[in-house]
């Protein structure tokens, strides 16, 4: 039997204040999906996401789907 989970992987909103757009970090983005896969999950798919912010302001974001067998 397979578990799924939903993360939405976004930068903070320093960036986005400063910047006026605050895109992915490749390399955190990069931890964060190895951390995951430590965990047993495999990616199955992703969907790049744009957000506004505070009426003026966009920042990048990924919505990721991950599974794994579940434990029992």
């Amino acid at each position: 039997m397979l578990e799924y989970k939903a993360v939405i992987y976004q930068e903070g909103m320093l960036g986005s204040l400063l910047l006026g757009q605050s895109k992915i970090n490749p390399i955190r983005f990069s931890e964060f999906l190895n951390a995951n896969a430590k965990e047993g999950w495999e990616v199955v798919t992703m969907e790049k996401d744009i957000r506004r912010m505070l009426l003026f302001w966009s920042r990048e974001g990924y919505v990721v789907i991950m599974k794994r067998e579940k434990k029992v």
